[in-house]
């Protein structure tokens, strides 16, 4: 049996006896049932994805998936691909962005280079490069069946290797040039939506891009033919090394009943793979934010999530993820630490 299978097939349902009793107590609380919202949905999911109806935060660990695109060739995005070998190591020196939001959020930053198109060298990242980027999509597949199994299992690896270290929380991030073309088409595919619908400007490419994008997006579609019933099949044709990361990472979480806070776009194209491989996996998705990439609320709708945070953010790296576990913390201490009517004798 494969990772991917032996993975799938632990992926179990959230603990719904522990979510009952945790309901029992936020009822119990001094204030108006309901009324801390998305704060009190986000404890009565972590009591089912823990099994404990006093869940407890602990260690959080946000895995940064690094890899490159073939198609940005065909002029997707307003960055050139060496951005993604000059960002890489800002990850692990802590000057990114993702970096200092996750030391505020108390998470650590694991960076891993799962498919840049370049070499390296540096003690802080941790290198499982399976090809340096993927194919230019638009003449054949990204990459192939074999490649985009081993790209999940190498997430599995990393997660679960992670978990094994302590981690309570993981969260995802990506790092890639031209991944929001990839991710677009992985959700035309998939959502059954025209390259028109699910097409923005990414790093904020001008009108005559965007319209090449749409277009770039349409042929590569047509051209490989990628099979909606069958993601692993979706994710070669049309999709990147860093998603492939991503949606391992995810199904491990949730096979080790782990919660996952997904980022953004292109960490919520790995969470449509995942959900349309183990739709169990949905229940340890925790989504982070909508960012103000054109298609991402639609995405999440396709996985049956809804965004916490709404900030206009549209950087990727895991800044969404790194501010929303600052919000599941927050809703730990409340479930903790605000009195009862019994404290006060009501």
């Amino acid at each position: 049996m494969s990772l991917l299978e032996k993975t799938l097939q632990q992926i179990g349902d959230l603990d719904r006896g522990s979510m009952d009793q945790t309901q029992v107590r936020l009822n119990d609380l001094i204030k108006p049932p309901g009324s801390l919202g998305v704060l009190e949905e986000m404890v009565l999911q972590l009591s089912g994805i823990y099994g404990d109806p006093m869940p407890k935060s602990g260690k959080k660990v946000i895995i940064v998936m690094g890899a490159d695109h073939g198609v940005v060739q065909e002029g997707v995005s307003a960055f050139p691909p060496m951005v993604t070998l000059a960002m890489m190591p800002t990850f692990a020196d802590g000057i990114a962005s993702v970096c200092v939001l996750g030391r505020h959020a108390g998470a650590e930053i694991v960076t891993v280079d799962i498919g840049v198109d370049g070499t390296i060298d540096h003690p802080g990242i941790i290198d499982r490069k399976i090809k340096f980027g993927t194919d230019n999509m638009l003449k054949g597949p990204a990459m192939s069946r074999e490649e985009a199994i081993k790209a999940i299992e190498t997430g599995i690896e990393i997660a679960n290797n992670e978990i094994s270290k302590g981690a309570r929380i993981l969260g995802t991030g990506d790092m890639g040039i031209g991944n929001t073309t990839a991710s677009s088409a992985i959700l035309s595919v998939l959502g059954d939506l025209t390259p028109e619908e699910v097409t923005g400007r990414g790093t904020g490419v001008d009108d005559n891009a965007l319209k090449n994008k749409t277009e770039i997006i349409r042929k590569a579609i047509e051209l490989n033919a990628p099979d909606k019933n069958d993601p692993v099949d979706v994710l070669a044709k049309v999709g990147g090394l860093e998603i492939g990361g991503i949606v391992g990472t995810i199904l491990s979480a949730a096979a080790n009943r782990i919660p996952v806070v997904v980022d953004g776009f292109i960490s919520s194209a790995g969470a449509l793979i995942a959900a349309r491989l183990s739709p169990k996996s949905v229940n340890f998705m925790i989504p982070s934010h909508c960012s103000a990439e054109q298609a991402h609320r639609t995405m999440l709708e396709c996985i049956g999530l809804r965004p916490m945070l709404d900030m206009k953010m549209r950087l990727g790296e895991g800044t969404g993820a790194a501010l929303a576990i600052s919000a599941l913390d927050a809703s730990i201490k409340m479930l903790h630490e605000v009195g009862t009517f019994k404290d006060i004798g009501m």
